[in-house]
């Protein structure tokens, strides 16, 4: 008896202690431990995810450039879907049933718990047929953001465009903070100032019923987090004088860059052909862009920041800076326009000096000025002289910003291409080539590439006599400044008493007689320097260029302008950057006959003008 009476306590103790353990056990899930109510109360809980307030973009003078309007998509949870009526759903969408499946099945394979778009940038008469209906279709709905709208129908490269964000962008660290499901700057200004403009999201958890209906905040919304909205950009563009720049362009291939000499500032960046920034934005958007990108014109082109070109005699203004610098020629230097060396297309007076030769655009005295300046004596062999000379004259051009990217904000810009020694050498041997192999470079042809931004940059360069700040859009981000680089100095390795040196023959360029005659403002009482090119071209009619900066004494714009195929540069590209300066100056254009020729051939407004 003894026995049992002591298993009976023994019994009593196990349960006992299970009693105790599972008690325990309770009030440890039930007062200590939240998660299991936090999983209970996810059931009923809504995640929103709040979209900041897209900052908006101006010119210069406060015109509202790109701005927000509210747009709709329809977002499914697939988990949430159930009985979908499938004939009504899409009849009330006016959607095909293949769509359905494949938004379905890619919403499947995205996640099966988290919403995912269907339909985007739902029109209003869909909004308002879904919308009512709703609540018949379990795992749908409704979520509102704000796309891009335009105020012009200008400036599509510089502007960019916003877009879903690629999937094979998803993974990035960069985009570690984005969803499958938000929209991104993909190019342009808003790509490179994604961060800036976005802002920073919110979140509100909102309680709803298991029919999806909300019934209120979560918890008097002690979890709900504000939306920052994104800061604005002020740009340095004038949308007027970049508008108008487009009408020059129209029909053409080619570029006009502007830009303020003492800020760095653009004014005008114009690629032709262009499009309409619109194009690019709600829906039936990957459609249009496949259009502009099979387009045989290629409009997606930026070709002021990505389209090389040789820079023709514009570059001879380097050049000679070049050589003063080095001590190899003065401005009071005479050399004889001798064919026999490089062919001459202007018949003209022997070049003695400096401003006679830049007015006559001498090929053969840019010749020899370089060759002074290369050759030397650093060696006593002639294949080491030239090597020596080349690499100081790629060290001193390279400090115009040639050769390398000047680091405008706007992804994708092009470097070009200044040649050094070792390219000739890997061209030709090593101690194979002399002056003679690389001439062209003296004229602004051969190997030498440059950006029409670059171009642009050489005038902003001369108007300051030697300095330049790195051109950008954005002269304001919200109510601060650029960006920190946009506000350093950078000074080339040429004195600046040398720029004013060959200043006077750039007058001259502009002036009676001179290559750009038809481009002087003088009416205006407006002082222009400038210089023509002739670009070669292997493939068809020569290019024409013409870059150039007014006024004189107080420089406001420098300029450049690059027109394909279109002859020589004083009688098209000289003209119509000449309509630019005075519709920039002078806030008007008096000289709409000029206008009228620009679209035809160069011959024709030639012959209507003499």
């Amino acid at each position: 008896m003894q026995y049992l009476e002591g298993r009976k306590y023994v019994v009593q103790a196990i349960f006992l202690a299970v009693a105790m353990l599972f008690a325990g056990r309770l009030f440890y899930i039930q007062v200590l431990d939240g998660s299991y109510k936090l999983a209970a109360d996810r059931n009923t809980l809504q995640r929103i995810v709040k979209i900041p307030y897209r900052g908006l973009v101006y010119d210069r003078n406060g015109k509202l450039l790109v701005q927000n309007t509210p747009v709709y998509d329809l977002l499914v949870v697939p988990r949430e879907v159930k009985q979908l009526d499938t004939a009504r759903f899409c009849q009330l969408l006016q959607l095909p049933i293949e769509d359905l499946r494949a938004g379905l099945l890619a919403a499947k394979k995205y996640s099966r718990v988290k919403a995912s778009p269907l339909v985007q940038n739902l029109s209003t008469s869909e909004l308002a047929a879904i919308q009512d209906n709703l609540i018949d279709f379990p795992g749908f709905r409704i979520e509102a953001r704000m796309a891009r709208a335009y105020g012009t129908q200008s400036m599509a490269h510089a502007l960019g465009y916003v877009g879903p964000i690629p999937a094979t962008w998803v993974d990035r660290e960069k985009y570690a903070k984005y969803r499958p499901t938000d929209f991104l700057g993909i190019s342009g200004l808003e790509s490179f100032y994604e961060k800036e403009l976005m802002g920073r999201r919110g979140v509100q958890y909102r309680m709803v019923n298991v029919r999806g209906i909300e019934k209120g905040a979560f918890r008097g919304g002690e979890f709900d987090t504000l939306s920052v909205a994104g800061q604005d950009l002020h740009t340095g563009i004038d949308i007027d004088l970049q508008q108008y720049g487009e009408m020059l362009m129209a029909g053409k291939r080619g570029t006009v860059v502007a830009i303020d000499p003492k800020t760095g500032e653009i004014l005008a960046f114009v690629s032709a052909p262009a499009y309409d920034p619109a194009m690019l934005t709600g829906k039936g958007l990957g459609n249009r862009y496949m259009e502009l990108l099979n387009n045989p014109e290629r409009p997606l082109i930026d070709r002021p920041l990505t389209a090389i070109y040789s820079p023709g005699s514009v570059f001879k203004l380097v050049n000679e800076l070049v050589a003063m610098q080095s001590g190899a020629v003065s401005a009071n230097t005479g050399f004889p326009c001798n064919q026999r060396l490089v062919r001459c297309t202007h018949n003209h007076e022997y070049p003695s000096n400096v401003s006679i030769a830049i007015k006559q655009s001498c090929n053969p005295y840019f010749y020899q000025v370089m060759q002074a300046m290369v050759l030397r004596g650093r060696s006593r062999n002639r294949f080491e002289d030239s090597r020596l000379g080349l690499a100081e004259w790629k060290r001193s051009v390279q400090s115009f910003g040639l050769g390398e990217k000047l680091g405008v904000d706007l992804m994708g810009e092009k470097k070009g291409l200044i040649p050094s020694p070792e390219y000739y050498d890997k061209r030709y041997g090593h101690h194979r080539w002399t002056y003679k192999t690389v001439y062209s470079l003296s004229i602004g042809q051969g190997e030498v590439q440059v950006t029409s931004l670059q171009m642009a940059n050489i005038m902003a360069i001369i108007a300051n006599r030697g300095y330049y700040y790195t051109p950008h859009f954005v002269r304001s981000i919200g109510q601060s400044g650029p960006l920190p680089q946009f506000q350093e100095r950078h000074t080339t390795s040429v004195h600046s008493r040398y720029f004013e040196q060959i200043i006077p023959g750039m007058q001259m360029v502009v002036g009676r007689g001179g290559t750009a005659n038809l481009a002087s403002l003088e009416q205006f009482g407006i002082s222009m320097a400038g210089k023509t090119g002739t670009v070669q071209n292997r493939h068809g009619a020569d290019h024409a260029t013409f870059a150039a900066f007014a006024p004189v004494e107080d420089p406001k714009i420098a300029i450049a302008v690059f027109i394909e195929n279109a002859g020589f540069g004083g009688s098209s590209a000289a003209p119509l950057a000449s309509l630019m300066v005075e519709r920039y100056l002078r806030g008007k254009v008096v000289r709409k006959k000029w206008e009228e020729w620009l679209p035809g051939s160069a011959d024709r407004f030639v012959k209507r003008h003499h």
